[in-house]
Order: structure tokens, then C-alpha cells, then sequence
């Protein structure tokens, strides 16, 4: 499952908490998602990199140039304190949401 439609009203909350962490490239953050969902979820580069910069723009994370492994530039992003606090805001947001969920679906 691509995830997209799931994606679409969680990718802040699982991007800051992947960042929580710590810091991490673009494309880490993507592959995180990745491999904590056990491939359950694809972070396209499409949704995620307008993800990024709008929760930047917002102040919910910092970026830094950086050089890759490689030895290329890359831009590494980071949770600020806005971001920490958003993040339990949206997890607590994610909890009821997805309770309220689950009581509909025991019925």
C-alpha cells in the first residue's frame, strides 16, 4: 500500500516523529517511514518535500545545508521546540482520531 490516501492527514505527524530522533536528510526520512512501517507506507518524494518546507515555513523544523556520505550537499532537517510541541499536539489529535475509529469498527 502506496498509503497516500492515509498519508495525506498523518505525514506531519510521522514526519516530526521521525525527527524527533534526530536530525535526518529528506530521503532518510522517507526511508524511516519506510522501514519502521515495515514498507507498509511509501513516502513519495512528491508529497514529502512539500511536507518539509511547509513545516519549516511554520517553524516546526530547522534546515542546514549538509554533505552526504557521498559527498554530496544535502539538506538536513530537525525538530525545533515549535515542532516538539506539535508533535505531542498531533499525537494526541492521532489517538483520539484513531480511537474513535476503532470504536466504530468494533461495532
Amino acid at each position: 500500500m502506496a498509503g497516500s490516501d492515509l498519508l495525506q492527514g498523518s505525514l506531519d505527524l510521522l514526519v516530526l516523529k521521525t525527527l524527533q530522533a534526530g536530525p535526518l536528510h529528506g530521503w532518510a526520512v522517507s526511508k524511516r517511514i519506510q522501514l519502521l512501517t515495515r514498507d507498509v507506507l511509501e513516502v513519495n518524494q512528491g508529497s514529502l518535500y512539500p511536507a518539509l518546507y511547509r513545516m519549516r515555513d511554520r517553524g516546526l523544523i530547522a534546515s542546514k545545508w549538509g554533505t552526504s556520505d557521498e559527498g554530496r550537499r544535502i539538506k538536513i532537517y530537525q525538530l525545533t521546540a515549535k515542532g516538539r510541541k506539535a508533535l505531542e499536539t498531533e499525537r494526541r489529535s492521532w489517538r483520539r482520531f484513531s480511537g474513535a475509529v476503532e470504536a466504530i469498527l468494533a461495532t
